[in-house]
């Protein structure tokens, strides 16, 4: 059984695709560039993904903007 959900862009994403797009496919998190869909495609397990959102939710990684 395959478990996937569309591709979503936030909505703070620019209008000339400047963003990240996020999906659930097979269990996993994967992410990839909306610029290049055909590019590659980082995946990451819930517990994973979970923990990047706890640290961005933290401001763990604002000082890389």
């Amino acid at each position: 059984m395959t478990d996937s959900t569309p591709w979503i862009t936030a909505s703070a994403s620019s209008n000339d695709g400047e963003c990240v797009e996020l999906r659930r496919h097979d269990g996993m998190i994967e992410v990839r560039d909306s610029k290049d869909r055909d590019g590659p495609v980082l995946r990451f397990t819930h517990a994973e993904f979970v923990a990047w959102l706890d640290g961005a939710t933290k401001g763990e990684f604002d000082h890389l903007t």
